[in-house]
């Protein structure tokens, strides 16, 4: 492979890196706060479990779209997903916002172990969703690697999807405290995360315009150096925006504390035993 090329699949890959950071931390806070009523030892394998599930999940998940990947229809369902996923979050957030921290704040009831654990799996399942359909829309349009193929995908790309995926899972679990402080520095990161998701779709639903089978707009089109680029600087005027823009929510802040606070907690137990 010449450099650019490499370039090209770096510079994705850094991009998967950096939305799968954030996304993961997202989805981690989420997690933490459906299992945290449970005892330290539940919670603990509640979460093992779940990410457990979506590891299984994201293969899976994986493999039967790198088959299906060419098929328009399934481009369509893709990019219209993203789209979806990311005005829902988007409205739900900026619009609905203080209906749903009162929603929040009404006593609940607490589930069991089992129940919490099917909870999280669907959660994970979602999440994973969103990530596949994300780094695919991503790596698709990546030029072939001659390297051969996996499914009806070229291997570079697969590999590409393969490594964002499994980042993913590990930041929900080694590195999400982290990515939580930086939301909580800059809360706007995560409207942004969900503006590059729905920009992702965009770029999806080109890619469906352009098939073959259907040549709404010219094939090569999706394939541009003009398209790319255009693609990847609004991309990055989102999340330098997602950046410069944000402004502390004081209404947040309670929540990813006690998230800080328990994984503290289970930090300082752990060098206790260790001593």
């Amino acid at each position: 492979m010449d450099f650019s090329l490499i370039a090209e699949y770096g510079w994705v890959l850094l991009i998967l890196i950096i939305l799968e950071g954030i996304l993961a931390a997202d989805n981690a806070l989420v997690l933490a706060i459906m299992v945290k009523h449970l005892p330290e030892k539940e919670r603990k394998k509640a979460l093992f479990y779940g990410l457990a599930g979506a590891f299984i999940f994201r293969f899976a998940s994986l493999f039967a779209i790198s088959f299906l990947v060419d098929v328009w229809q399934v481009q369509a369902i893709g990019g219209l997903y993203l789209l979806l996923i990311a005005l829902n979050h988007i409205i739900r957030k900026v619009v609905f916002k203080n209906r749903i921290d009162k929603d929040n704040k009404k006593p609940k009831r607490k589930s069991g172990f089992w129940l919490t654990v099917l909870k999280v799996e669907v959660a994970d399942i979602a999440f994973a969703v969103d990530s596949i359909l994300a780094a695919v829309a991503l790596a698709i349009a990546l030029p072939a690697t001659g390297l051969g193929t996996i499914g009806g995908m070229d291997a570079g790309q697969f590999f590409v999807i393969l490594t964002g995926g499994l980042i993913g899972v590990i930041i929900m679990r080694f590195a999400a405290t982290w990515f939580v402080k930086i939301l909580h520095a800059k809360p706007g990161l995560e409207i942004a995360a969900f503006l590059i998701v729905g920009w992702v779709g965009v770029k999806l639903m080109v890619l469906t315009l352009s098939h073959p089978d259907l040549a709404i707009i010219p094939e090569d089109f999706a394939h541009s150096t003009g398209w790319k680029l255009f693609f990847y600087i609004v991309l990055v005027l989102i999340a330098l925006g997602g950046w410069f823009l944000s402004k502390e929510d004081p209404n947040a802040k309670q929540e990813v504390q006690e998230v800080l606070d328990e994984e503290l907690e289970e930090e300082n137990k752990i060098k206790e035993k260790q001593l």
